[in-house]
């Protein structure tokens, strides 16, 4: 059986990192200086989705191939740490109509955006959930977030 997928296969992520490219360089020479945070909210969902995409791809492939398993797994992780680093960004980010920096407990309570527009903190509870169970602290907080088989 081939590890290579058939050659009529949809594959999107192409042209999901195309989109990031024409966005990055259509939006960032002349744009503003500072992400805005509905961007920082639309970046924190691309990297949540990418998240379940490696996660997916850890579980079925640490089954057959663990040392290819443990490299998705440190990917998963290391990108889990990248949408932990934009939610905190998106919190210190003044918000769009009053500049005002909201109090990091309002995360807590859900929504301190109000619905239905930015939906960051709820999205992010659902993936750390995930990630407690998928991951250990240590990996969490290693310098290196990854086993190398050989």
């Amino acid at each position: 059986m081939s590890r290579t997928p058939s050659p009529t296969a949809q594959d999107f992520v192409p042209f999901a990192t195309a989109a990031l490219d024409f966005h990055r360089a259509l939006n960032l020479p002349g744009g503003p200086l500072v992400a805005s945070r509905a961007e920082l909210d639309a970046l924190h969902s691309h990297l949540v989705t990418l998240h379940g995409l490696l996660d997916a791809h850890a579980v079925r492939v640490g089954q057959l191939l663990p040392a290819e398993g443990d490299h998705l797994r440190a990917a998963r992780t290391r990108i889990w740490l990248a949408a932990d680093h934009l939610h905190a960004a998106y919190h210190a980010a003044p918000r769009a109509d009053s500049g005002e920096v909201p109090v990091s407990e309002a995360c807590r309570a859900g929504l301190p955006e109000g619905a239905p527009e930015l939906t960051i903190c709820q999205r992010h509870q659902r993936t750390a959930h995930l990630v407690r169970r998928r991951t250990t602290p240590a990996d969490l907080h290693a310098p290196f977030t990854g086993l190398v088989r050989r």
